[in-house]
């Protein structure tokens, strides 16, 4: 079957399947990938103003915590980039700390497939410490569907995922979607909610007091042709997860597109 028509089929499979909602990448992923020739680096700036206050298993209490995360993306060629993530945190009363690394290719249909929506596929593996994550190997599945009419954009990320080594490797995949959508109200400024859910196994639903449902309203704002400042203020809207966050991240393109 060619992969112009096995591609959907795919997609549609991998949308079945997700771990739970990133505190360190807290990102809607559009359907533009990186250039050839040229890098993005995005600095992920959040802090949790009112998290968890317990340990859960190995994993420490997330309030009050600092999260710093480097992003490092390279295109590889017109429709593929290969990116890689430092990821580091700051407890209360701790120093920075090193959280973990991962390594995440990403794929976009190319437009001249005239697709009715744009989309295109991440793959992320995570190698976490266990005071921030329990499993020591994780999985993200993350299809990016795109549409577009006037001044408006959104963004769909039926992310999906499991763990690959750990305690959570018998727990199956569970579902995260996560969902954008932005007006430009200038040539140099997008207004936009971004929500994000943890939902539980595919199968299996948790019950809805158990479920993490997160809006964030904020936007983008570019500051040069090659700056973007991207800010959010994240709200829960169910007592479960992190219940206020404040995220700002800062995507800086260089080099010479090939």
């Amino acid at each position: 079957m060619p992969l112009k028509y096995a591609a959907p089929l795919f997609l549609i499979a991998a949308a079945g399947i997700a771990r739970a909602q990133d505190p360190f990448e807290i990102q809607v992923y559009e359907y533009q990938t990186v250039q050839r020739g040229m890098w993005n680096l995005e600095t992920h700036l959040n802090y949790i103003g009112k998290g968890a206050k317990e340990y859960e298993g190995t994993v420490a209490p997330t309030n009050n915590q600092v999260h710093l995360t480097y992003e490092l993306t390279a295109g590889l060629s017109k429709n593929w980039e290969l990116a890689g993530y430092l990821v580091t945190a700051r407890r209360p009363s701790n120093p920075m700390e090193f959280v973990g690394w991962r390594v995440r290719p990403r794929f976009k249909i190319p437009a001249e497939w005239n697709w009715p929506v744009k989309v295109s596929m991440s793959f992320e593996v995570g190698f976490p410490r266990q005071h921030f994550e329990e499993d020591k190997i994780t999985l993200e599945l993350r299809p990016i569907i795109e549409k577009s009419w006037g001044r408006w954009q959104l963004d769909v990320n039926p992310t999906v995922g499991r763990s690959l080594k750990g305690p959570g490797t018998s727990e199956g995949f569970d579902f995260e979607p996560a969902v954008r959508i932005a007006y430009a109200v200038h040539p140099k400024l997008d207004l936009s909610t971004e929500y994000y859910a943890s939902l539980g196994p595919v199968f299996n639903w948790l019950p809805a007091t158990e479920q993490v449902h997160q809006f964030y309203p904020g936007g983008d704002w570019q500051l040069t042709p090659h700056l973007v400042f991207n800010f959010g203020l994240g709200m829960a809207a169910t007592p479960t997860g992190n219940q206020l966050v404040y995220k700002v991240r800062l995507g800086w393109q260089f080099g010479r597109e090939m």
